[in-house]
């Protein structure tokens, strides 16, 4: 429970420091970004990797994304969302698993080196929703997610974000060293 008070607490401060980098400066506009606060509102899926792959088949859920400009090309992102990952039917058992509801909460940077397409890191916290079903030790987990991406133009202030990423997180269970949640994922947002 204290770790996951920490990096609540971590998020929060974060999250209050871009946004008063954000009241202090101005960038200058690129190609990537028509100036000021992007948000985002996306779907995201994906399939587990390693030892989770074993009782899981897939991920979906949805997130909102804000992408506040620090530099020309460079860009502080806060995440929150909702993730179901779905739990496979395992034969030769009496109970098979519970599916894993988590809601992460992250920030990180995103960072375009050519026109629209993005390279972006980001850690946080994902919140188990239901922790006595999966038997989970811990409230919450420490996640992180390299990803990298195509910004579509839809014209105006408006874009497409397609974005795949590797998404990883600390154990669930104390004792249990399968009980990571790795996945890929792929997140396909509208952006204004």
């Amino acid at each position: 429970m204290k770790s996951t008070l920490k990096i609540s607490a971590l998020v929060l401060a974060l999250a209050g420091f871009t946004l008063g980098a954000k009241a202090q400066s101005t960038p200058a506009s690129t190609t990537t970004t028509s100036g000021g606060v992007r948000y985002s509102i996306g779907v995201d899926a994906g399939i587990p990797t390693g030892k989770l792959s074993d009782n899981y088949k897939w991920n979906l859920g949805g997130s909102v994304q804000a992408d506040i400009p620090v530099a020309s090309k460079l860009f502080v992102t806060i995440n929150a969302g909702y993730n179901n990952i779905f739990a496979k039917n395992v034969a030769g058992t009496a109970v098979s698993p519970a599916d894993i509801q988590l809601l992460p909460a992250k920030a990180g940077l995103k960072y375009f080196p050519v026109s629209n397409f993005y390279i972006q890191g980001e850690a946080g916290a994902a919140f188990v929703l239901d922790k006595t079903k999966i038997g989970a030790d811990n409230s919450a987990a420490f996640i992180y997610a390299p990803q990298v991406g195509y910004q579509f133009p839809l014209g105006g202030k408006s874009f497409l974000d397609a974005g795949v990423r590797y998404e990883a997180s600390t154990k669930l269970v104390s004792t249990n060293s399968d009980s990571k949640v790795n996945l890929f994922g792929l997140r396909v947002a509208y952006g204004f």
